[in-house]
């Protein structure tokens, strides 16, 4: 099967799981907005510009489809899965201002519509929001998964922070950031689901694992489409990665595998207060030439592969196959 083909499978196999899930990803939307209604009006439109900015929306769909994969049948997977998203887009209001970015999937980022300071108070608020809603829910342990996870974003970002331009940063380092900057919050909107459903100790564990472990492919994935994604397809600026100096997996393994010509070449780069993109060309063919985005891949396919054997504590169901199936449409997306 041609690349083409692929893609197009996976794109029609996305389609129909958003199909699947289209009432309550609906209902998750209306209840945003509800929320989101009567605020402070640059609240109300920030907030708007990036909840309908073209997200997949795949934590709250994680949210959903693990609530139907235990069997829930009421209603606050919905107040639930809203949660996990404002939360989301709390961080990407954080980051866009601490990356100083100015695109996102598409369009311009808010911190560059509106300001800077508008960008993290009402990220702030979107926070605050989030816990009002788990308060009024009344479950002392959905609290707890929540207050958990935005601790560990927190550090997330913090060791980021330290390990920027630090071309000895390892694999093993690389792997414990992202864990807490963007696979414990897809943990955690597995993690709820089981909460509310209230299974067993055993399959709530098995369901936050799996979170996480499609959490960190995930990055991985996107880290390496950061330098191998064309801007058409990506909907973001190629290279913006190695422009912040952020030492992702890509950027890792290409120094760590280059000859000192090369390693010096990559340090030069580094050192520079403005990266061009002839600069990014050449990180670019130093990373060809060594496979790099195949290796990147292929890592984020093992972490895949383990999140899908998460569930083989669950019994074999038609909901389960749908979710098995999002995992391969997210590790081979293109954007």
């Amino acid at each position: 099967m041609n690349i083409v083909k692929l893609k197009n499978q996976d794109e029609n196999e996305f389609k129909n799981f958003l199909s699947w899930l289209e009432e309550d990803l609906n209902s998750v939307n209306k209840f945003i907005l509800e929320n989101l209604a009567g605020s402070i009006s640059l609240v109300t439109k920030l907030s708007n510009y990036i909840v309908n900015s073209g997200g997949k929306r795949i934590r709250p769909l994680l949210t959903i489809a693990c609530a139907k994969l235990c069997g829930y049948s009421g209603t606050r997977h919905i107040l639930h899965a809203s949660v996990i998203e404002f939360i989301h887009t709390a961080t990407l209001l954080h980051d866009d201002v601490v990356d100083n970015s100015k695109k996102r999937r598409g369009r311009k980022t808010a911190n560059y519509v509106w300001d800077n300071k508008s960008s993290i108070l009402v990220g702030d608020y979107l926070l605050s929001k989030a816990f009002r809603l788990l308060t009024n829910d009344g479950s002392m342990k959905c609290i707890k998964i929540i207050s958990d996870v935005s601790v560990n974003i927190s550090h997330g970002e913090v060791k980021q922070l330290i390990y920027i331009n630090n071309l000895k940063t390892t694999e093993s380092q690389y792997l414990d950031i992202i864990s807490d900057k963007t696979a414990q919050l897809f943990s955690a909107a597995c993690k709820i689901s089981a909460e509310i459903c209230e299974i067993d100790e055993e399959k709530k564990e098995f369901l936050s694992d799996f979170g996480k472990f499609i959490g960190i492919a995930y990055q991985i994935v996107d880290d390496t489409l950061d330098y191998f994604c064309k801007s058409d397809e990506s909907g973001k600026e190629p290279g913006n990665d190695l422009k912040e100096k952020k030492m992702t997996l890509p950027l890792i393994l290409c120094y760590q595998r280059g000859n000192t010509k090369e390693k010096r070449i990559i340090e030069s780069i580094l050192s520079k207060d403005n990266i061009i993109d002839d600069d990014f060309e050449k990180i670019v063919g130093i990373m060809e030439k060594y496979n790099i985005k195949f290796d990147c891949l292929a890592k984020a396919k093992h972490f895949s592969i383990m999140a899908k054997d998460s569930l083989g504590i669950f019994k074999e169901s038609a909901t389960k196959e749908k979710i098995i199936r999002l995992v391969d449409f997210l590790i081979n997306r293109q954007n």
